[in-house]
């Protein structure tokens, strides 16, 4: 826990862990993502205020255009995986993986804590875990995502986009 330039020591806040599905048959994914995020005030140049997500253009189709602090950069990712199995869920399909999740309020300032939970929780949480996704990443424009396929530590692979 981060300790105040006065002494006092913050708790930090509960990593969320999550899962769905054990079956055996499948493979298990854990998706990580993170809920915090950096500072940000309206007169950074933002045109609604950052912390409160706001629509702007109305709904299109398929696409609504949505403004707030950590749209993008973590939430958005962490509510699409969750979209996803919700999907599943009503369309009352069979889950092709079991889940687990892993959300966090720490990112910004390192994942304080992170690693200590990752390391007790590496035989039993963890133990099952066939892959990891980490969806903390963003779009190079409007029409050019970024597809992260290795980080530093992490074995790389080869994925072939079409």
């Amino acid at each position: 826990s981060p300790q105040l330039p006065d002494g006092r020591v913050l708790p930090l806040p509960p990593v969320i862990l999550g899962e769905l599905g054990k079956d055996p048959q499948n493979p298990t994914v854990c998706f990580y993502g993170h809920v915090d995020v950096q500072p940000a005030k309206k007169e950074d140049g933002w045109d609604t205020d950052p912390y409160t997500l706001t629509e702007i253009d109305g709904v299109h189709l398929l696409k609504r255009n949505l403004y707030g602090r950590g749209a993008t950069d973590n939430k958005g990712p962490v509510l699409a995986w969750i979209n996803a199995v919700e999907t599943f869920s009503v369309l009352k399909l069979a889950m092709p993986v079991n889940f687990k999740f892993v959300i966090e309020g720490m990112e910004e300032a390192g994942s304080l804590g992170l690693e200590k939970l990752l390391e007790e929780e590496n035989q039993s949480f963890f133990s099952d875990v066939d892959y990891i996704v980490i969806s903390d990443n963003l779009w190079l424009s409007n029409k050019k995502p970024a597809l992260t396929y290795g980080s530093r530590g992490n074995a790389c692979f080869f994925v072939e986009v079409k």
